[in-house]
């Protein structure tokens, strides 16, 4: 069960790249987008993490923060950062309770074999905490650009 569209973001503190730790709470008074992916350094978890990267001036003049979560490890996050540059921060979910928060810890299937995986979805929340737009099965190519897109018309 994923929050509804105007509901308070479930808060969340947990760790990022680097070793510190990120309370959701804290980003209140910004906008963020908060994006979950599947895996680190895989093809389209890259490209979308580099489409941020490459949009931050875009996604910063349109007064939001980008935050990256997935069920990787510190260690994992601090090498996919490192080794594409990434300006934003990622949050190690290796419990999955962001993810089931969020609804996104879902029932896969892939060639026949359900397995539990992250579904590709971005929640964007504004300065008072509330969720005010949701991509669900984000496909990679020109998600950044409707993410940027809307933001521009709040």
């Amino acid at each position: 069960m994923q929050p509804e569209l105007g509901s308070k973001a479930p808060d969340f503190t947990a760790p990022i790249d680097g070793g510190a730790t990120l309370s959701l709470s804290d980003l209140l008074g910004k906008k963020v987008v908060l994006y979950f992916y599947p895996k680190d350094n895989t093809s389209g978890c890259t490209k979308e993490a580099c489409d941020f990267r490459d949009n931050m001036e875009r996604l910063t003049s349109a007064g939001a923060v980008v935050v990256g979560v997935s069920p990787d490890s510190v260690a994992s996050h601090n090498k996919f950062r490192a080794g594409h540059d990434l300006n934003f921060h990622l949050v190690a979910d290796t419990e999955k309770v962001i993810s089931t928060a969020y609804g996104v810890w879902v029932e896969k299937s892939m060639y026949g074999r359900k397995y539990m995986g992250v579904e590709r979805s971005t929640f964007v929340i504004d300065e008072q905490g509330a969720i005010s737009h949701v991509f669900r099965k984000v496909s990679v190519p020109g998600h950044v650009d409707k993410v940027i897109d809307m933001l521009q018309q709040v």
